[in-house]
């Protein structure tokens, strides 16, 4: 039998989304099944609270532009399941989607059995690491699911380990610690690895004693260590930094990124590349950095999009899915010179929703409260309460994204809160739905 693209995605959907705990072990058992393809890639393992998606569109930008064909796994996925496995910063054609995913069935088949029904997230990923082995990618770029050391991903060791920073998100499964949230994280670093970190304080420590545990270099990013930037301007197109590294300096890199974090991010790609030109061999000159980086982009953070297709002005997309990722989304507003932006906000439940507005709440936004038709989201009436105990201030509802977004009239109108909503909204915006 032969799937369609519609019978993959049936195939995925029919799983559950969540199951930490099992996760590692039940791809293992589907790597054993399938002959341990994992063996046979290199590159560069990402986790972290916030950034990592950032850090593997420029360090797969800048690979790219060097003439690599740099395998990816982005996630979530914000319209179609084919951008979970991507070549080249390209979603696979549906076919070939649907053909990764009939592939490793009868292996889900036969552990269903052992250890129980892999989830959605692990089938995905032991498609999409089947896949990118089939294909003879050059390097593999790969981000972490959810904390690391129990993730479906760490079955991967692809010889460069980058831990962004260690933040507060998903405490129920991580811990209520940044101690604890870094002891999550640290255990993709291996044996045999480079590592590269721009974390710092208390989340920081586990990351040091696993590496110095294991005997493993890092490389540190971040003010006053040897990969640093310093912020030179911001703006629309993105952002302009200063970079210094060992032994050289780089001064006014274009990033194409928008927000000011983005530096810091930089900073840890910039790490990450000369760790896989370490340890791969990779040799990546400064012209090509700076085209790669100037070309870099990630969908659904920091996005403008002209939305004139769904008869709106300009829509800036941002997942903002924790505090931290909406103290950056507050600075970037502001450094655009938007005052009291006009927020369509949809949010999932089990987030820092209240520690989430109140991040926002500086800007004196006018919120939207939605939601996605899915059972895991809050609803807009429940939001708006939260928002009227964080600011003793009142807001919108709508039903829909749909409606939500006929509620809502600026220039440019901010989407935010759920990389669920984004995807929808940006769905809508550019006219793309889940149909291969």
């Amino acid at each position: 039998m032969t799937l369609t693209y519609r019978q993959a995605v049936a195939a995925l959907t029919e799983r559950g989304r969540f199951g930490v705990s099992l996760g590692l072990q039940r791809v293992s058992r589907l790597m054993d099944e399938v002959g341990h393809p994992e063996a046979g890639l290199r590159g560069a393992l990402v986790g972290g609270t916030n950034g990592k998606g950032s850090v593997v569109a420029m360090t797969r930008s800048i690979l790219g532009a060097a003439g690599l064909r740099v395998g990816t796994m982005p996630k979530p996925h914000l319209v179609s399941y084919r951008e979970r496995i991507a070549i080249g910063g390209e979603p696979l054609p549906p076919g070939d989607f649907a053909a990764a995913v009939e592939r490793i069935l009868p292996a889900i088949d036969r552990v269903t059995a052992e250890v129980g029904p892999p989830t959605e997230f692990e089938a995905l990923t032991a498609a999409a690491i089947v896949e990118l082995s089939r294909q003879r990618v050059d390097l593999a770029i790969v981000e972490v699911g959810m904390g690391g050391r129990l993730d479906a991903t760490n079955v991967l060791d692809l010889g460069v380990a980058t831990i962004t920073n260690v933040q507060r998100d998903h405490e129920r499964f991580l811990g209520s610690t940044l101690t604890a949230i870094g002891g999550e994280k640290a255990p993709i670093i291996k044996a045999g690895d480079l590592a590269v970190t721009g974390a710092s304080g208390r989340g920081l420590r586990p990351i040091l004693d696993r590496c110095a545990g294991l005997d493993v270099p890092l490389r540190r990013a971040g003010a006053r260590q040897p990969y640093r930037t310093t912020l030179r301007s911001t703006g629309w197109e993105g952002i302009v930094v200063d970079a210094v590294l060992p032994g050289r300096r780089m001064p006014d890199l274009q990033v194409g990124l928008l927000g000011r974090h983005q530096a810091q991010n930089a900073a840890v790609a910039l790490a990450t590349l000369d760790a896989l030109a370490e340890r791969w061999g990779i040799g990546v000159d400064e012209a090509t950095i700076r085209r790669g980086l100037a070309a870099a982009r990630w969908p659904g953070r920091l996005e403008l999009l002209d939305g004139t297709k769904a008869g709106l002005a300009r829509v800036l997309l941002d997942g903002a899915h924790n505090p931290a990722g909406a103290e950056a989304l507050a600075t970037a507003l502001a450094d655009l010179g938007l005052r009291r932006p006009t927020i369509v906000f949809g949010a999932m439940r089990g987030k820092r929703v209240s520690a989430i507005l109140r991040a926002l709440a500086p800007l004196e936004p006018r919120f939207v409260f939605t939601r996605v038709d899915d059972p895991g989201a809050l609803t807009p009436q429940s939001l708006a309460r939260t928002w009227r105990r964080v600011s003793g201030r009142r807001a919108m509802t709508a039903a829909t994204p749909a409606e939500a977004l006929e509620a809502a009239d600026a220039d440019p109108l901010v989407v935010a809160g759920s990389l669920y909503l984004v995807g929808a909204v940006r769905g809508m915006i550019t006219g793309t739905t889940e149909d291969g």
